[in-house]
Order: structure tokens, then sequence, then C-alpha cells
């Protein structure tokens, strides 16, 4: 018997044990197996371990998504979350490079996947608080907002929890560096149900601009040796 005479919920099945290159290898020996690889019913959960992951052919965004998962655990990681003003200009241009893929694959996904309901961003440095924001906005039944060591999470992306995430049950918001006590306390009162935790957030120092050169003034004198 070969694969192609199998129906189509065999063949879905089948798919399922595949990671997602196989799949993709697979599919491209028919079309039969191609159309399998596009069903929308393959693809309710995604799970990436770097951000090249995302530029890639071998997976479907579609209403049946229902978990996302993105965690980068990476030395470029360390990198990311740096203050954009200590970055050298090699490193502004790497990170500008991941907020635009980050961004773009997020508003993607917000626009072709409104029955969200868990999504997990770790390692995550450039997610800005638009894109959560919208999110949220977009995919009223999300449940579950976990957020780790993402350093551009604000208390925006707090108040739109509080305002947008009627379904949420769950939020964690845990090493992110910007997010404050303040915030935090604030989001408490709003959703007192909201299972919130957030590690260290509060606690760690939050980006400062530079400051600028000090003011000019009379030199200081130095006493001459006699």
């Amino acid at each position: 018997m070969h694969i192609t005479q199998l129906n189509r919920e065999c063949l879905l099945h089948l798919f399922s044990f595949l990671d997602r290159d196989s799949r993709k290898n697979l599919a491209s020996t028919c079309p039969q197996l191609q159309a399998v690889f596009e069903d929308p019913a393959l693809w309710p959960l995604l799970h990436f371990r770097s951000l090249s992951e995302l530029k890639k052919d071998n997976f479907i965004l579609s209403p049946a998504l229902r978990s996302l998962s993105i965690c980068w655990h990476s030395s470029r990681v360390q990198v990311c979350n740096i203050e954009d003003w200590l970055k050298s200009a090699f490193q502004r241009s790497i990170c500008s490079r991941h907020e635009s893929l980050v961004s773009d694959f997020l508003l993607q996904v917000c626009d072709r996947c409104p029955n969200l309901t868990s999504v997990t961003l770790s390692g995550c440095g450039h997610v800005p608080d638009a894109c959560l924001v919208r999110l949220l906005r977009c995919c009223p039944r999300l449940r579950a907002l976990r957020l780790e060591n993402c350093a551009r999470v604000t208390n925006r992306t707090l108040a739109a929890v509080a305002a947008h995430g009627r379904a949420l049950h769950t939020l964690h918001v845990d090493f992110c560096r910007n997010v404050s006590a303040a915030g935090l306390r604030r989001l408490r009162a709003a959703r007192p149900r909201l299972e919130l935790r957030a590690e260290h957030s509060a606690a760690m120092m939050p980006d400062r601009p530079p400051r600028g050169p000090p003011a000019p003034g009379p030199a200081p004198r130095t006493s001459l040796p006699r």
C-alpha cells in the first residue's frame, strides 16, 4: 500500500509525528502530501528554538494555531539585552535585523491566528510593547501570556493586559527589567483574579538614557610645587 492511498485523517496523523523540516520534505514529494502539509489542522502548535527558524517556510500560520512558543537561548541574547545606547554599531546592526524579524513575524501571527490561547516568548529582547498590545487586541481568546527576559516590555504591556486581556488567566513577566513595581500594583488592582508572576522584574535596573556631558565650568585650580 502506498502512502498516498491513505485517507486525509491518516495522513494528518502520520504528519503529526514529524518535525517541521521532515513535514516539508515529505510534502515536496507530491501534490497530495503538499495539501496535507498545508492543512491548518496540522498546525495547532508551533515551537521555535531560534529566531532563524522564523524565516523558514516549513510551517503554516492559520486560525487553527492555538499555542505559540519562541524560546531563544543563545549568547546573542546577551547582546540583544544590552541597552541600545551602549551597543556598538555592529551590535546595533544585528539587533535591528532581529527586531524586524520578530516584529514582522508577530504581526503575521496577529493577522492570521486570532484563536491563539497560549503564547510564550523567552529571550526575545526585541519584542516591543506595540506588538504585544496588538496581540492582545487581535487574539481575544488568549488565556496565557508568558514573557521571560524580554527587555523592551514595559508597563504599557501591563496596561494593555488590563484593557484588552479579558480572557487572560495567566501572565508571567519574569526578568523583564523595564516592568516596574507600580505597574504591577496597578495591574493587580485592575485584575485581581489574574495569575500574575514577575520574578525579579521590578527589582532589576531599568534602562536609562545616557547622561549628557557635564556642563562647562571653571577649570580646577592646581597648586604648583614650591
